[in-house]
């Protein structure tokens, strides 16, 4: 399979409902109420304020606790779902040995930050947070090619993810700390570009994608091999 037959497939739609086989998202929402509510509100704001500056946390701490609505849940661990694909897949590919260059530093910085988005998205959910997938990355992890034609997907992937839904969450201070990592995951997005020779900002304007659309994207991977249920009501 030529790159642009890989990055093409990943286009196809998917049902929400093959990601979410147990419905853990919809029970993780169903338990944020009360005191729960409040805590999850309180952690994404710490984390929010811990991106964009300690000032602006405290200050969002006087937001209602009602603003963690079971929607921000859904989204949150729709994004959670995303990053530990790529946690994994950086993770698994610096330790296989086959990344050497830029393209190894990239990994392993990738790496890294994919790793604390996991860690501030599951802090900030706490117990409603889903569980972590398995994978298996199918040789793409153990050929430096393969690699990079595979992180370009991933991060053009999530950079239209956190686009799309960025729109659909219903709390600010939940918002900014989306839009924090979406930044960073834009700039992953054109670092990978860069190693491949293409422009690293080929449009003037994104392309966003539905949650439906990036589900139908990681699907198409085979990547995922057993997942969190996706089936609770949210915007898409």
């Amino acid at each position: 399979m030529t790159m642009t037959q890989e990055t093409h497939s990943m286009s196809e739609l998917l049902a929400l409902e093959e990601v979410d086989q147990d419905g853990a998202i919809r029970e993780a929402a169903d338990r944020v109420e009360g005191d729960s509510r409040a805590a999850f509100l309180r952690r994404a704001v710490l984390f929010g304020g811990a991106f964009a500056g300690g000032g602006a946390a405290v200050a969002a701490l006087a937001k209602p606790a009602s603003a963690a609505t079971r929607n921000d849940v859904a989204i949150l661990n729709f994004a959670l779902t995303l990053e530990y694909l790529e946690a994994a897949f950086y993770t698994e590919a610096v330790r296989r040995g086959a990344l050497s260059g830029r393209t190894l530093e990239f990994a392993t910085i990738v790496g890294r930050h994919e790793r604390a988005h996991v860690a501030f998205l599951k802090d900030a959910l706490g117990s409603a947070a889903v569980a972590r997938p398995r994978f298996n990355f199918r040789g793409t992890t153990s050929n430096a090619g393969k690699f990079r034609a595979t992180a370009a997907a991933l991060e053009q992937t999530g950079v239209r993810a956190y686009g799309g839904q960025a729109a659909n969450i219903d709390a600010d201070a939940i918002l900014k700390a989306a839009v924090s990592i979406f930044t960073v995951e834009a700039r992953h997005a054109a670092w990978i570009r860069h190693i491949l020779g293409r422009p690293p900002a080929p449009r003037a304007f994104e392309q966003f994608q539905t949650m439906q659309q990036v589900l139908a994207a990681v699907r198409a991977t085979r990547f995922i091999v057993a997942a969190p249920r996706f089936t609770g009501k949210v915007t898409t």
